[in-house]
């Protein structure tokens, strides 16, 4: 499902013009963004949350030059689904056809 399926779904369900729905839903995403940019986390109960992960110092290597290389300490994005969210998806799933 892409960005404007969702958005076609939701205004079906709702009511809300397509346009409205859009702006709602780029919103929601730029807010989600900002917030982990600042380095706080966002928790949707029920859904999941929106974490910023430290990845830790490590070693690399630079393939053509064969040499190591020295990769910093930075943050990611990253989702964890809620329980609830996991076991519906496991449910429903294993229900589908094999394709």
């Amino acid at each position: 499902m892409r960005k404007a399926d969702l958005v076609a779904n939701i205004s079906e369900k709702t009511g809300v013009p397509k346009v409205d729905v859009l702006v709602s839903l780029e919103t929601f995403f730029q807010e989600v963004k900002d917030t982990l940019a600042d380095g706080e986390n966002v928790y949707i109960r029920g859904f999941g949350s929106f974490i910023v992960k430290k990845r830790a110092k490590k070693i690399g290597r630079h393939i053509k030059k064969n040499k190591a290389i020295e990769i910093p300490e930075h943050y990611i994005p990253a989702f964890k689904p809620a329980k609830i969210f996991v076991e519906q998806v496991k449910e429903n799933v294993n229900e589908l056809p094999a394709k």
